[in-house]
Formats: C-alpha cells, structure tokens, sequence
C-alpha cells in the first residue's frame, strides 16, 4: 500500500488537488504491455511506499518488486489494472488463487474449510500489489483499483498478503471490508504476513459470517 515519500526527496508531478478517484481513468493491461511498463511501474513503487524517517515499516527495494513482479506475471491468469491522467498514478495486480493451495502455503493453523471450498472451486482471486502515487484521495483510487480487478474476474473472494508490520496498509484493508484470518510465512524471507481476504457477493458473505464476527480480534493493535 501506499505511505507519504520523504519531505527531501524530488516529486514526480502530483495529482491534481481537485480530481476525484471516479473521474480517473482505469485501464486493464497484459502480461506483454506490463513489459513496456516496468521502469514506470518501479518508479511508481518507490513513491508510493517510501516511509517518513523514524517509521517502523520499511519497503523493499526497487529491484526487490521487480523481481517479485516478474514472478507475478508468469503466473497463469496474471491480471493488471492502472490508472493514468498525465502519467501512470496507481496500478492493481494479481492472479487466480489455483485449487493446489499453493498461494496458503505457510499459512499458521487450519485454514477456514468455507476458504478451502472456494478455492478448490477456482473462485479465489489474490491480489498481490496495489500503488498509488501519494495524494489526499489516494486510499479512495486505491480501493477503486481493487474493486475492478476482482469484478473483472467474477472472482467471489479477494485474497491479500500484507506485512504485519505495514500499519497504514493494515489499517486501510481493513476500512474496505476485509477481513483479517491470521497470519503466514513465505519460505523465500524471514517476513510475517497478515493473511486478509474480502467476500464478494451475498452467498459468499454468508458463508463466510463467522469469520467476520471475530475478524477484529486477529488485528494488530
């Protein structure tokens, strides 16, 4: 997710003070165009999850979601979102969760059996990165970008991995509506990740009700 660049360090051209995140063009682009957009998209990355000295949460580096995008890309299904008006301003990735439950390796504890079923029935869709570049509506074009790459796909849960240490993110998931349903590890970093997902559509909420009962207990405080 998103937090403020450094007060020393140059800007790119903001966004218009007065523009409204419904006002913002979407777009979906391929793996291929994704190609064409790399540079920009690393760019788009730093600004939009450098941190104010003194913060706890760090981002990785350039290189490091380089490499993590283009191990996302080569994933089956692989799907991209952005929003332009004078330049590339935020973008939404992701891919189809597949029914070999790899995307729940290392999940801590037993995960959900409502969970299991939709994924084994290919209904799951994760997103993997969301960016924005820094403005007051950020969170608002943000959710905005979520929201058409998972109706895009019909998916009827969205799934996200975010650090537990990423505050803000946490903090901004959650006033979208999703729902906290523990934690797990990546056996490629030492990193622990909140596992977050959001229910789609009115069976799937049902379903999956009793998790949001206690959702809040699982938050950082």
């Amino acid at each position: 997710m998103t937090a403020r660049p450094r007060p020393e360090q140059p800007q790119k051209p903001a966004l218009d003070e007065s523009f409204t995140p419904g006002a913002v063009p979407l777009r979906r682009v391929n793996r291929w165009l994704v190609e064409d957009l790399r540079q920009d998209l690393a760019d788009l990355y730093v600004e939009s999850c450098e941190t104010e000295p003194g913060e706890g949460y760090r981002s990785h580096s350039r290189e490091d979601f380089l490499n993590r995008l283009t191990g996302d890309v080569r994933r089956p299904g692989f799907a991209m979102v952005i929003a332009e008006t004078d330049g590339l301003v935020g973008c939404a990735f992701g891919f189809p969760v597949r029914s070999d439950g790899f995307w729940w390796l290392g999940f801590d504890g037993e995960l959900p059996r409502s969970i299991e079923q939709l994924t084994e029935s290919d209904r799951v869709f994760a997103i993997t990165n969301i960016l924005v570049r820094p403005h007051p509506q950020e969170y608002d074009l943000a959710r905005r970008l979520q929201e058409r790459l998972l109706s895009d796909h019909q998916a009827s849960l969205g799934t996200t991995l975010v650090d537990q240490a990423d505050r803000p993110a946490l903090a901004a998931f959650r006033a979208w509506g999703w729902q906290d349903i523990g934690e797990a590890w990546r056996p490629t970093g030492a990193t622990m990740f909140r596992v977050l997902v959001l229910p789609l559509g009115e069976r799937t909420v049902a379903r999956l009700e009793g998790l949001a009962q206690h959702a809040w207990t699982r938050w950082p405080g």
